[in-house]
């Protein structure tokens, strides 16, 4: 069966999919994108994602085409139709198609969204099991990270260098200290169990699965610390992990190349894990 894709209000097959090579995403990266997981056929925690959406839409002026339950039936139709039981939906939304200018167009262009799937393993993903492998670069991006922009060449090439190295993720670093992760956020924990990431701000996204890891870690009665931390602190922790939408809480047992804690997932990392899952309904 060809994946089912969505473009400007049609469900249609992946092969017969395109847009203007004058759509200003292409051409600008004038755009915004959203990635929400699903499990068991289901969306997890797909409001907040649909939130932060809108909001990073507001930020750079476009309009959301859509209200949180249009998107949601628009995003459910398409799980349906590509019989997705566990992976991501990716939606994406430029500011539409117009003469090439750096300007927005004034008047009479309609934003374009795209939205498609993709199968993967999330929750009984091996690496879970053994570690991600982690390794530091400098952070190259924009100083208005909290929007999440389809400009991701920064991204594109932290990511790249962690492959190259063998790795699973990037944790990018400004003035000595690590900011996130090219696709995820980073925490550490402490030898005495609190749990520690950077606080929000333009430095990074406020990321979704962070926040419901930070709640349900709360709810357990564990200490959530928001403050900046450095390489040397992250080498030295007791545990570390990131969080997103396509990892969930996934332990680091080695940054560049040293081992962190035991080199071994830890315990308060794979205890934060399964009350993700659970709560996603694994």
């Amino acid at each position: 069966m060809s994946r089912i894709v969505y473009v400007n209000g049609r469900f249609l097959p992946f092969e017969e999919a395109s847009i203007s090579i004058m759509d200003r995403g292409f051409l600008f990266a004038d755009g915004i994108y959203e990635v929400s997981a699903v499990l068991n056929g289901r969306l997890v925690d797909n409001e907040a994602h649909l939130a932060r959406l809108d909001r990073s839409l507001s930020e750079i002026g476009i309009a959301n085409p859509h209200d949180a339950a249009g998107w949601t039936q628009l995003e459910e139709a398409l799980v349906a139709r590509n019989e997705l039981k566990e992976g991501l939906v990716y939606m994406q939304v430029t500011r539409g198609v117009a003469e090439r200018d750096f300007p927005f167009p004034m008047h009479g262009v309609q934003p374009t969204v795209v939205m498609f799937t993709q199968a993967k393993t999330i929750a009984a993903n091996p690496v879970a099991d053994r570690g991600a492998k982690v390794v530091s670069v400098e952070d190259l991006r924009w100083k208005r990270r909290d929007i999440k922009s389809v400009a991701l060449l920064a991204q594109v090439l932290a990511k790249q260098e962690a492959a190259a190295a063998g790795a699973s993720e990037a944790w990018m670093h400004e003035d000595g200290f690590v900011t996130e992760g090219g696709s995820s956020t980073a925490f550490i924990i402490t030898e005495d169990g609190r749990i520690v990431t950077r606080p929000l701000s333009t430095t990074i996204l406020p990321g979704i699965t962070r926040r419901a890891v930070m709640r349900l870690a709360e709810e357990q009665g564990l200490t959530v610390e928001e403050r900046p931390f450095t390489l040397d602190e992250a080498l030295g922790a007791a545990e570390a992990f990131f969080t997103s939408a396509s990892a969930f809480v996934m332990p680091v047992t080695e940054i560049d190349g040293q081992r962190v804690g035991g080199g071994q997932p830890g315990p308060l990392t794979r205890r934060l894990r399964a009350l993700y899952l659970e709560m996603a309904g694994a």
